[in-house]
């Protein structure tokens, strides 16, 4: 029971993050919230946020090689 309690206080959110919208962009998102019946915009917001950072991170994660392997338009010609 005690470890459960730990787990949460862990995930419990303490950071608050302000966003600033325009009046096109407020409206915009209102209206996708109300066309895909987001119920709660901060999950949505959130969400979102992480997606496009881990997508992001997964992107440009480092690899073995720096150079790409070579493709049909990205061929390495050898004379």
């Amino acid at each position: 029971m005690r470890r459960n309690i730990f787990k949460e206080d862990r995930l419990r959110r303490n950071n608050r993050l302000t966003l600033m919208l325009n009046n096109r962009e407020m409206r915009a998102f209102g209206i996708y919230c109300s066309r895909f019946r987001v119920k709660n915009k901060s999950e949505f917001l959130r969400e979102t946020i992480m997606k496009a950072i881990l997508k992001r991170f997964e992107d440009e994660h480092p690899t073995l090689w720096e150079e790409n392997e070579p493709d049909l338009f990205n061929q390495i010609v050898s004379k």
